[in-house]
């Protein structure tokens, strides 16, 4: 495929392979850009940014409700492209492709309400007689730097809302899943955006990332991605508005009270969806003493059911991870945590980029699988004490972006609620479960700002204030 850039689609004498991370072969080629590409698509978006800002409302409904329809149209090719080049299975593929249209319908019902708000300044006697409201205006240009473990939806979100509220979009794909990216761009165009408002530039972003972040015609950056290149961006952007979706190592507090069974049912789902690769996958599993026992042998034979393997194999469960080398990685922290104590009870081993999925006990704070962000299938679990022990490992970490907790008892419940410091917070559920419409976004080093269409589009607007004297 092409990168798309100054309204029309461009190939560059540069390929990089967008490979099958299950067996390696080649899927297609994508140009690899350099700053100077970055710098002729932001120099097309000026003219972009004002078609958008001048655009009437219910035009950039009409754009995304279009797009949200192809995208529905075209479901199962949406989703068989997501599986196949970032490695979730099929059934995954087919529902993120879903939620896609979903978030992008969503941003549509967002366009139709922008609006400002009437302020009563005789609240103070320096104010009386005087008129003020608010209006709320598109940042210009946005960039969406988005990551490679949900290659539309993550797109989706950004894009969708920045066209809402009126801005022209510097989109930047995951080097490793581009196509994604690149075929909603073509569904946008075909529903009508106009060419100028949109640029899709793929590469690499430790080479491009610079030139995006450091341009001050770029007055929005939304980047999804580890909290160590979300701080990086951060310095460079300078004086723009910038939305940081960033990592975690999602705690879940299992108490005496919960069912076992019912526990590993949930982890299995949101600890070893896509492989372990998302964000908030449930990753440290702390379970009181009373229940410890029967949870790992619960969680145990769940996760032995779990068939790993071809992503577009039907029967598989769970597939490769995106790259070798992060395989490679997971392997190496299970094989560090054992060597630290920690036991092995399923999974673990490693054929490629596919890791078996993995339990283990005895795990401590101080292992790197529980510490940093694993982003691979496998959990660990640790016992705990009391619940006072819990709520304080949970909140033990420089993360905050999703935590959950199993209990029938709804005042402690909510006492993890209030004491638990996470942006997304679940109670008898696991961590990972998002839904389009809700804020979504993380405290601590997992970021800043909130996604989900409503929310993004305040993001992506600024707001004037207008006094009438």
């Amino acid at each position: 495929m092409q990168l798309f850039l100054r309204g029309k689609w461009r190939d560059l004498s540069k390929k990089t392979e967008v490979v099958n991370p299950f067996d390696g072969s080649v899927i297609d080629t994508v140009p690899s850009a350099s700053p100077t590409e970055i710098t002729a698509a932001i120099d097309g978006l000026i003219k972009g940014k004002e078609t958008m800002r001048n655009m009437p409302s219910h035009q950039r409904v009409e754009i995304l409700r279009r797009t949200a329809v192809l995208m529905s149209e075209r479901q199962e090719e949406l989703g068989r492209l997501i599986s196949t080049e970032e490695g979730k299975i099929l059934a995954e593929g087919r529902i993120e492709a879903g939620r896609a249209a979903e978030t992008i319908d969503l941003s549509a019902d967002e366009a139709r309400r922008l609006n400002g708000e009437t302020l009563p300044l005789d609240s103070t006697p320096g104010g009386i007689g005087k008129l003020g409201f608010t209006l709320r205006i598109p940042c210009g240009i946005v960039a969406a730097i988005t990551p490679f473990n949900f290659p539309l939806n993550l797109v989706a979100h950004k894009i969708g809302p920045a066209i809402a509220a009126g801005n022209a979009v510097l989109l930047k794909p995951a080097s490793d899943t581009p196509l994604s990216s690149l075929k909603l761009v073509e569904l946008l165009l075909e529903a009508g955006l106009p060419e100028e408002a949109i640029a899709c530039i793929t590469g690499s972003g430790a080479a491009l990332g610079q030139a995006i972040c450091s341009d001050s015609r770029v007055r929005k950056i939304s980047f999804t991605g580890s909290a160590e290149v979300g701080e990086q961006i951060c310095h460079s952007a300078g004086l723009k508005r910038v939305t940081m979706e960033l990592g975690s190592n999602s705690p879940v507090i299992v108490l005496d009270d919960a069912d076992p069974q019912k526990v590993a049912d949930a982890i299995a789902i949101t600890g070893f969806a896509n492989a372990g690769q998302v964000c908030i996958s449930s990753q440290r599993i702390l379970a009181t003493a009373r229940i410890h026992d029967n949870l790992v042998d619960a969680l145990t034979a769940r996760i032995k059911q779990l068939t790993s393997g071809n992503q577009l194999d039907e029967q598989t469960h769970v597939g490769p991870l995106v790259r070798e080398r992060d395989a490679q990685r997971v392997e190496e922290w299970i094989s560090q945590a054992q060597r630290n104590g920690a036991q092995l009870r399923c999974g673990g081993k490693r054929q490629g980029s596919v890791i078996q999925p993995a339990v283990l006990a005895n795990v401590t704070s101080e292992m790197r699988m529980s510490c940093e962000e694993l982003f691979g299938p496998a959990v660990g679990v640790s016992r705990t004490e009391t619940i006072d022990e819990a709520i304080r490992l949970a909140k033990d970490t420089r993360f905050g972006l999703s935590a959950a907790v199993f209990t029938q008892d709804i005042d402690k419940a909510i006492r993890f609620a209030r004491e638990v410091d996470s942006g997304n917070l679940h109670i008898n559920f696991g961590t990972a479960w998002r839904a389009e419409i809700m804020p979504y976004g993380g405290l601590k080093d997992s970021g800043v700002g909130k996604e989900g269409p409503r929310y993004a589009v305040e993001e992506m607007t600024e707001t004037k204030m207008v006094v009438i004297h």
